[in-house]
């Protein structure tokens, strides 16, 4: 192995794996750190009695021959490595609102086709909406990346305009507006702030080809450190960072949780720029960016119900459920106590190329992290009596919830799981658990979307709060990071 380089990744989530494979193999000596027992950051999965939950990664899009994830999957050598099933073509989505089932079909004609059954006299508006969506293609990185192979983050003006207001110039059946922002807890989109970007990209993603993992998203994250081993890396979990220490003039190492430190050329970090921030006392770090950084708006936090099906009981939901209580897709992250859950997402798990039942589900829903927050700094499993009671009034909640859109699935259950925003902050280290770390605020893009770089000439970032979330946000604004090196 050529050692003449070495580079330090912080965290093992999907992009310092996706760096760390680009590293390694153009012959850095690469080493990543993950500060939990287990690696992949959102690809993390567990068992309980028999039974394999997701965490983060749910499903994927864009697989097919030809089509942008598919290339990115080879690129990273995974296309052979990860199983997947194809959802429902003509549904691979739903959303619920008013007692009405709206499905999303892949293809614009298609999707147009379906959504006209229930909005006759929308095909303009409709057609309209699918330009919109197209424009942003073409004038993101996505276009110049399927064309030549290169790639660079967003210009700043697809990042200017906002996707309620997109919606709203472009859309003049309110209803019709609200179905096709449904899919919203994707991103924790904001009505006021979210840009229309993501939401272009999101939908494009998804409505070109939709799959799930088959048997979990950690045989990503498998793969990659593997690749990554493979080229004379490594993979160190279990091992936190806790200073990068500098020079006058650049990073030099890392102290990890033992005392140990450890020397590199570059450094990459995975981690939420408020937690980088933590790990820098160093004055090239000056005091107005570190505030402005460490008080940036982030994303909402969610709760989720993990279910255990009884055997051969519940037939296996191909689609994606995504479940408005009200009569819109905005501030269902603005709930009391009694109104709450707003919204929810819904989708059964896959374990199987031919499976006819499900063996289990997830239910998730938004929750803020002041929900929890007299339980934070208490361990794992000991949070107590009363945490496991407010956790279980929720997760009926929720259950009760899903059980009026879908009769009948509760007794289906032979048990269920639970997870809080304390649960998300404990294994991805995010700010206040945030589902998808930074608030992008279209009004605002320059200063909510902080770059690959940072004051430290050395020390690099990447993941979801350097280019976007989601697979497909994470994966590109890796290379634009590796990039840096090679």
């Amino acid at each position: 192995m050529d050692t003449t380089k070495r580079v330090i990744i912080i965290g093992s989530g999907l992009g310092g794996l996706c760096c760390g494979y680009l590293l390694a193999r153009n012959g850095y000596g690469v080493t990543v750190f993950e500060k939990n027992r287990q690696i992949g950051g959102c690809l993390q999965t567990f068992s309980r009695n028999g039974t394999k939950f997701e965490t983060g990664m749910h499903y994927i899009g864009s697989m097919d021959e030809g089509e942008i994830m598919h290339s990115l999957f080879k690129r990273f050598g995974l296309r052979d490595n990860v199983r997947l099933r194809r959802l429902d073509t003509r549904a691979y989505d739903v959303v619920s609102m008013g007692g009405m089932h709206y499905p999303f079909a892949n293809g614009e004609e298609a999707c147009t086709g379906e959504l006209m059954r229930f909005f006759p006299v929308e095909g303009p508006a409709l057609r309209k909406y699918w330009k919109g969506v197209r424009d942003v293609i073409a004038g993101s990185s996505l276009s110049s990346w399927q064309s030549d192979g290169l790639f660079v983050p967003p210009n700043y003006e697809l990042l200017s305009r906002s996707a309620s207001v997109f919606l709203r110039e472009t859309i003049a059946n309110v209803r019709l507006r609200h179905v096709l922002a449904g899919n919203s807890i994707l991103y924790a989109a904001n009505k006021f702030k979210t840009p229309f970007y993501f939401h272009a990209i999101i939908r494009e993603l998804y409505n070109r080809s939709a799959f799930r993992f088959v048997g979990g998203s950690d045989q990503v994250a498998r793969s990659l450190a593997r690749s990554i081993e493979e080229a004379g890396g490594e993979v160190i979990a279990n091992s936190p960072v806790c200073k990068i220490n500098c020079d006058s003039r650049s990073a030099i190492s890392i102290t990890l949780q033992t005392g140990d430190e450890r020397r590199a050329d570059y450094f990459i970090s995975n981690i939420h720029p408020g937690r980088l921030m933590e790990l820098l006392d160093t004055p090239l770090i000056r005091p107005v960016y570190r505030e402005r950084i460490t008080k940036l708006e982030n994303t909402i936090s969610n709760f989720t119900v993990y279910i255990k099906f009884r055997k051969d009981s519940m037939p296996y939901l191909n689609s994606n459920f995504f479940h408005l209580s009200g009569d819109t897709a905005w501030d269902t992250d603005k709930y009391s106590e009694k109104n709450w859950p707003k919204s929810f997402l819904y989708m059964h798990l896959c374990s199987s190329q031919e499976q006819i039942y499900a063996d289990a589900a997830v239910l998730i829903a938004y929750m803020n992290f002041n929900d929890v927050a007299r339980w934070r700094g208490a361990r794992t499993g000991q949070r107590g009596a009363e945490y496991e009671d407010f956790k279980l009034r929720k997760a009926n909640r929720l259950l009760n919830a899903l059980e009026k859109e879908m009769p009948g699935t509760r007794i289906r259950i032979d048990t269920f799981y639970t997870s809080s925003p304390l649960t998300y902050l404990d294994y991805t280290g995010t700010e206040a658990g945030s589902t998808y770390g930074i608030m992008r605020d279209s009004a605002r893009p320059l200063e909510t979307n902080p770059t690959h770089r940072t004051k430290v000439p050395n020390l690099f970032q990447t993941g979801q709060n350097t280019y976007s979330h989601g697979m497909l946000g994470v994966m590109m604004g890796a290379i634009v990071t590796a990039g840096e090196l090679l």
